[in-house]
């Protein structure tokens, strides 16, 4: 079986973690989980090499945490280790560290947690959690055996990061956004290597991009796939689905412990532990890495809007937060997804930094370096966005 290094831990994780963020459920209700499909799910993947197990407070609307306390019954809970996240944007005053964290141990059902992670630190959050004296409050929780370990899971720039990795000595490990095509984003492969560096374990989230980069394959990017008889790993050829392909090169890294994936059928399951034990360190060849990278390019030439977010246009006078705007609508087309896009642009977009809110003042355009029509644009990605 394939199992890696975790930081400085002698424990060695699977290459394939269970993420308890896409279970089944029933009806399409998010907080309906389809329990015995899910445990028979679960407790294969543990059967068969997985010994991580993810999860974090708002999963499946409250009930991720509840359905794998009951799940990891039978003696399963021994066999992995278990993470779950603290809600950081929930606390609001000391107090509520304590609270959250001896709330997710009855729901979880467990003594202890293996792997806690402060949730979705940014700048801003990370500020306002050293406030309220998160690192010594964890101090108290390590000690007491409450948690095993800490980390942090990252969405912001890579400066953020160093930031935050540079800040404690007492982390053991962090989770980043990774894959192929956010190699230069966020934390990206700069952040990876400094937390590797730095003996942290380092857990990767969507390596799928949360399957946009498995399902929906836009026709030149199919093509390029189609060809992938030609890139070979000594003398055999190598043919892979879109999804094992992005799975692939995240193992490829030896600096990533385990990636994380949200399965939901079955057939994922059995898929990814298939894909996991042909994994390992330097194992693609240059003509196959070659091949992602033309990949990588074919997406990008499927973006209609060339903007760099270089935010030479913000702020807005009016709010309207144009770089995500463009960035939701360019993947939107890219990955042939527009019902993500809509249900971005719906659930994560306050009213005011929507693209209606343009007065075609010009500001924008005057700085933009790229010459952007940026006020036509918003107003096709509004149109765009808010239909369906």
């Amino acid at each position: 079986m394939q199992y890696r290094t975790f930081g400085k831990l002698t424990w060695r994780p699977f290459a394939l973690g269970f993420g308890a963020m896409r279970l089944p459920t029933i009806g399409g209700d998010s907080a309906q989980i389809d329990e015995p499909e899910a445990t028979r799910m679960l407790r294969h993947a543990i059967d068969h090499g997985v010994n991580y197990v993810d999860t974090a407070y708002p999963y499946h609307r409250g009930t991720s945490e509840p359905f794998l306390g009951c799940a990891l019954g039978d003696g399963y809970r021994e066999r992995v280790k278990l993470a779950t996240k603290l809600p950081c944007w929930l606390v609001k005053e000391s107090a509520d560290l304590d609270r959250y964290l001896n709330e997710q141990l009855a729901r979880l059902q467990t003594g202890t947690i293996d792997f806690y992670l402060l949730h979705a630190l940014d700048a801003d959050r990370w500020r306002a959690m050293r406030e309220l004296g998160v690192l010594a409050w964890a101090e108290r929780a390590l000690a007491d055996g409450r948690i095993g370990h800490l980390g942090f899971s990252f969405h912001d720039k890579y400066e953020a990061f160093q930031e935050i990795v540079d800040a404690y000595d007492g982390w053991t490990f962090c989770q980043i956004q990774y894959n192929y095509m956010d190699e230069q984003e966020q934390a990206g492969v700069r952040g990876l290597k400094y937390a590797a560096d730095k003996g942290l374990g380092v857990v990767v989230m969507e390596p799928l991009r949360g399957g946009l980069l498995a399902g929906n394959t836009p026709q030149p990017v199919q093509a390029i796939w189609d060809s992938a008889a030609a890139a070979r790993s000594g003398d055999r050829p190598q043919r892979r689905v879109p999804a094992e392909w992005a799975l692939q090169w995240v193992w490829n890294q030896p600096e990533v412990s385990l990636l994380l994936s949200g399965m939901n059928t079955m057939e994922q399951v059995t898929q990814n532990l298939a894909s996991a034990e042909r994994s390992g360190p330097g194992t693609l060849s240059l003509d196959e890495l070659a091949l992602i990278g033309r990949v990588r390019d074919a997406y990008r030439e499927l973006s209609p809007i060339p903007c760099t977010n270089c935010k030479y246009c913000q702020p807005c006078p009016n709010g309207v937060v144009i770089p995500h705007v463009f960035e939701t609508y360019n993947e939107a087309i890219m990955y042939g997804n527009p019902a993500r896009g809509r249900m971005a642009y719906r659930q994560w977009f306050k009213p005011e930094e929507k693209a209606d809110r343009c007065l075609r003042c010009g500001e924008c355009e005057a700085q933009c370096p790229q010459r952007i029509m940026i006020m036509d644009w918003l107003e096709k990605a509004d149109k765009f966005l808010t239909t369906g």
